[in-house]
């Protein structure tokens, strides 16, 4: 092997937990502790149909995994997603989807980083030490410990898989013993408890509505973003052991458990809450399941419960930095970007310089968040990137047999041609239709300048993809280099 395939060489030791545990922390975040309830807010009049709407939200979900499931069996490498759609439907929209996809999700990492402080100032207040709260509250406290957790993790990640796994398992288990807590916790309880501890929860003056398809869907597609996160598998695919079985086998864990462990949690949650409570204190402030849980559970259980939510937002952090990495790391190795982002640690055989570039990308995310004093447009952006990307997928899945025959007789999952194309066709369907829901949405919501809106700002972010496409394609055939069978055939070992 020459010098420069060692340099570029990633190693196979993630087995099926690690897998698994990677997407499972990519999609539980403290989302599951805010969105199901703050949607009261965002859907008005969405009411007593959160869990169906969740129902709903799963199945283009389950579809864009079959999609990933299929094509991760056939073309396993790492940067997964940009792998698949460049060599089975065309390098540039490999290239843009999953260039827009990497910018809002290291954007999002730096959110992530910069929400997880106030949740401790909340355990401080808990613990009824206020001087503690309000030092957690001060801005460069609340920067400073962001930028400290995130190049943790960051450096956890150049370490190598082994060091990654070992700090990724432990969050994990603790973040589903905390989550069932609040399972228990909201079964153990009914109306009837919280009134008794909150009596105008049932008399707010809202009522159950008629069922709305417009209501119901535009909630299904805001409850969709839940679901992201799978996808952090397919990216891991240069890493994993036995990538073929492996790869499919772990993104239907994930998205199976996860989306299991939703459905317990919001049911829990709102066994014990009233919805007409829910949407009250919705309109009035930014609420979670644990300060709507705080009236009928003890001091220590709101302690614990609390805690569940901290950790459950440091745990996205490890896996959603492998991530993004990977898709550098794949582009690079492409010539897409610097060839240099592609070289590995010489002792650990991570992609050091791709996790850094990564790692000041959500930098700029947790600083962006503390001067606008907003974080909602990251997650728009990263939401918009994550259903295009999906759709790509969808469409590969159609494609590939024409465009890469060989890759598509690789496909394990589902090896029946017309039982891929029913899968895609309907993956197609209702992702076209979540992306319209979600645009619709954005230019209807009043806004006081336009690049406070996502869809123009993803398709400037496309567009800069474009550019960096380009000169770099361009770049590639001056130099006399038969890109068509470059996106032909996998990168190499």
């Amino acid at each position: 092997m020459d010098d420069r395939s060692s340099s570029t060489k990633l190693t196979r030791h993630l087995g099926l937990t690690g897998l698994a545990a990677t997407g499972i922390c990519s999609m539980i975040g403290a989302s599951i502790y805010v969105v199901p309830f703050m949607i009261q807010r965002n859907v008005p009049g969405i009411g007593p149909n959160v869990i169906p709407a969740f129902l709903f939200a799963a199945i283009p979900a389950l579809l864009a995994a079959f999609a990933y499931a299929m094509l991760s069996s056939a073309m396993p490498r790492a940067g997964g997603s940009y792998v698949y759609a460049s060599r089975g439907l065309h390098p540039y929209l490999g290239f843009v989807a999953s260039f827009s996809q990497w910018f809002g999700l290291s954007i999002v990492i730096g959110v992530i980083a910069y929400v997880i402080v106030p949740f401790f100032r909340d355990i401080a207040l808990a613990l009824e030490q206020p001087e503690l709260a309000a030092w957690f509250d001060k801005g460069f406290v609340r920067v400073g410990l962001a930028l400290l957790m995130l190049w943790i993790f960051v450096l956890i990640n150049i370490r190598g898989i082994k060091a990654y796994v070992r700090a990724l398992i432990p969050l994990m288990l603790l973040m589903f013993g905390l989550g069932i807590v609040v399972i228990y916790t909201g079964f153990s309880f009914n109306h009837t408890d919280f009134a008794a501890e909150v009596p105008d929860s049932v008399s707010t003056g809202l009522s159950d509505q008629a069922f709305n398809w417009n209501t119901f869907l535009a909630a299904a597609a805001i409850l969709f973003s839940s679901f992201i996160g799978f996808d952090a598998i397919a990216q891991a695919g240069g890493e994993a052991k036995e990538p073929a079985r492996m790869l499919p086998r772990a993104i239907g864990i994930a998205i199976v458990g996860v989306g299991l462990y939703y459905f317990a949690f919001t049911s829990a949650v709102y066994h014990a809450v009233p919805w007409q409570y829910v949407a009250e204190q919705a309109l009035k402030g930014d609420i979670t399941a644990t300060g709507l849980l705080q009236p009928i559970i003890p001091f220590a259980l709101g302690v614990v419960i609390t805690t569940g939510a901290a950790i459950a937002l440091i745990n996205d952090l490890p896996a959603m930095i492998l991530s993004v990495s990977r898709l550098v790391f794949a582009w690079s190795g492409d010539g897409i970007f610097p060839k240099s982002l592609s070289k590995t640690h010489e002792r650990h055989h991570t992609p050091h310089r791709a996790l850094i570039l990564s790692g000041f990308m959500a930098s700029i995310g947790i600083l962006g968040s503390h001067f606008a004093g907003d974080f909602f447009l990251g997650i728009d952006i990263m939401v918009l990137a994550m259903l295009v990307n999906f759709l790509l997928m969808c469409m590969t899945v159609l494609a590939i047999k024409k465009r890469n025959p060989e890759l598509a007789g690789r496909i394990e999952v589902i090896k029946s041609r017309w039982q891929q194309r029913l899968v895609a066709w309907l993956g197609v369907l209702f992702l076209s239709g979540f992306i319209l829901v979600h645009v619709v949405k954005d230019f209807q919501t009043e806004v006081s300048h336009w690049y406070f809106r996502s869809t123009p700002v993803w398709l400037l972010v496309m567009a800069l993809g474009s550019v960096i496409f380009l000169i770099q394609y361009l770049g590639m055939m001056k130099e006399g280099i038969d890109a068509g069978a470059l996106f032909k055939k996998l990168p190499e070992e």
